[in-house]
């Protein structure tokens, strides 16, 4: 019996390739062997030193305006939002979100509209 155990052994590997090594069986004192780096290491990899002033870096974080467009997003849910209600001027990303938008008092409709600075004082 004990020589079947061994033969079992032999043919599965106690390792499976496509099983993902857990962290506390690769390190199992809990101890990970990933540095971080602290901001003035990576500052000092960088050289920021050596570029102009106008290029952007982690130093000079003012940087050209983008070239794409702003995305609009949905007011309401956050997703895309390819339609603008022209009555509210609030975005809505489809027409279960329309109705909701219809049916928000006007006090709601500048609240959300404050909270993209596009609010109308009336």
């Amino acid at each position: 019996m004990e020589a079947e155990v061994i033969k079992a052994e032999l043919v599965l590997p106690t390792h499976m390739s496509f099983k993902r090594i857990q962290m506390y069986e690769k390190y199992p004192k809990g101890q990970s062997k990933v540095r971080w780096k602290q901001l003035k290491q990576i500052l000092q990899a960088e050289n920021c030193q050596n570029y102009s002033p106008d290029e952007p870096n982690y130093v000079n974080i003012e940087s050209p305006p983008s070239m794409q467009p702003c995305k609009r997003i949905c007011d309401i849910t956050g997703f895309e939002a390819p339609y603008h209600d022209p009555r509210t001027n609030l975005r809505y990303a489809n027409a279960d979100v329309f109705k909701l938008v219809r049916s928000l008092p006007n006090e709601y409709v500048q609240r959300y509209l404050a909270l993209r600075k596009a609010a109308v004082v009336l």
